[in-house]
């Protein structure tokens, strides 16, 4: 391999893993960075990530480690696959590390509690003005299913067209096709909110609600998706996409979804704290909705069905109560904003 080739993904959840095995199937040496050096001893005895992908045996092209130093040398592509609420820290770590000539891709969902930027914004800002390309990575893509090759189409979004491409083509296999975008805050609030909806979509499910009240609950969540992404900058076309609707019918209806799980329990009596201690993997939504809405605050936009799942989150509505509350709201033309 040449150093053009290699690669470091940086986080060994669940999706960190799947990319790190489809860029070793793509022709690259990848290094996967994991911060639990008993997971990197485990996974190096397995060839198998045990917690979050078991069943999927890692190639020879992946060599883990809990060094990141290690990691990042001489890597001309970076994936950040690491929590939202980690995202700062791990590339603080990381900065010194990455090549002058490293293209860096964020392959992370959701939105920093304390300032409400997006993980594009976070990187760039930890790479201390270092004038690296930043790739957005999103789209309807569950991990299990990339590891396993199945057919998956998401978004490479980048203010950088070259680097857009770039990604494109190091991505790019039988199984994996990516489309090129220049909307990178439309990409990231798309694939942000959709976990948001996906706990309300959730709920509706485990209410027995119907199929009828799950399909308005995705069209108006896309309506709330989209005000927010275009008030921040976004392409409302952008929004009716993969890291917009597709990334969010996958999210709210595939049985893989952790948000729509989240949903499904509340809505069957169990408290938050008990549904998330028996989950190995992060729900993002539940940390993007007080985000989301503080964010939808900031910029004069009403994103009611993340106010009232911020409601039941915190505990101070039940779910039925909540949708009750979604149904009595003032009726309106459909192309308003609210």
């Amino acid at each position: 391999m040449t150093h053009r080739r290699t690669a470091a993904v940086l986080g060994a959840g669940s999706w960190g893993t799947a990319l790190a095995i489809h860029l070793a199937r793509a022709g690259h040496e990848v290094r996967l960075w994991a911060r639990d050096p008993a997971l990197v001893d485990d996974m190096q005895a397995r060839r198998a990530n045990a917690v979050y992908l078991p069943d999927v045996t890692l190639p020879d092209g992946v060599h883990v480690t809990a060094s990141i130093e290690e990691a990042l040398h001489r890597a001309r592509l970076v994936v950040a696959a690491v929590p939202s609420h980690g995202t700062r820290s791990v590339l603080r770590r990381a900065a010194r590390f990455v090549a002058d000539e490293a293209t860096v891709v964020s392959a992370t969902k959701g939105l920093e509690a304390a300032t409400l930027q997006r993980p594009s914004q976070i990187i760039a800002e930890e790479l201390d003005g270092r004038h690296r390309p930043i790739v957005v990575l999103s789209g309807p893509s569950f991990a299990a299913e990339v590891a396993r090759q199945l057919p998956t189409a998401i978004c490479a979004a980048s203010e950088d067209a070259a680097a857009a491409e770039r990604v494109q083509e190091e991505f790019r296999s039988r199984y994996f096709r990516l489309y090129a975008s220049n909307d990178v805050a439309g990409v990231e609030i798309g694939g942000a909110m959709k976990n948001v909806i996906a706990i309300a979509a959730g709920a509706v499910e485990g209410l027995g609600l119907g199929q009828n009240a799950l399909a308005a609950l995705i069209t108006r969540g896309l309506a709330e998706i989209s005000r927010l992404a275009c008030a921040v900058g976004g392409q409302r076309d952008t929004l009716a996409g993969l890291s917009g609707l597709g990334d969010l019918v996958l999210t709210c209806t595939g049985t893989l979804s952790r948000n729509r799980h989240v949903g499904v329990e509340l809505a069957r009596g169990r408290r938050l704290e008990d549904v998330l201690a028996s989950m190995k993997m992060i729900a993002e939504g539940v940390r993007t909705t007080d985000a989301a809405l503080a964010l939808g605050a900031r910029c004069g936009v009403e994103l009611p069905i993340t106010e009232q799942i911020a409601d039941v989150l915190a505990g101070r509505r039940g779910v039925p109560a909540a949708v009750e509350e979604l149904m009595l709201r003032r009726q309106r033309a459909e192309a308003e904003t609210g």
